[in-house]
């Protein structure tokens, strides 16, 4: 347990930034879930939308830190590329 003033104002400063980097992550997952649901789906210019709709919240997670900077590479590269294949399989 922290004895020093500092030491317990730094916990409480976690457990705030935990619980707010848990619902921003979250919502980074919806995000990222609508637009597989499109691909899943088969819809071209639905998933192209939600990709539209993905992609500034995922470079807004890599500004605020709670997201590294390749893992939101990635994810946009791999939905991308799963968009490009609906076009020439349709």
């Amino acid at each position: 347990m922290a004895h020093h003033q500092s030491a317990k104002k730094r916990i409480r400063q976690t457990l705030k930034r935990t619980e707010i980097n848990k619902a921003r992550v979250s919502r980074l997952r919806t995000f990222v879930k609508k637009v597989e649901t499109a691909i899943e789906k088969g819809d071209k210019t639905a998933a192209e939308a939600a990709f539209i709709d993905a992609q500034p919240e995922l470079h807004r997670g890599v500004a605020k830190g709670y997201l590294h900077r390749n893992t939101a590479g990635r994810k946009l590269s791999r939905l991308s590329a799963r968009i490009k294949q609906l076009e020439t399989n349709s």
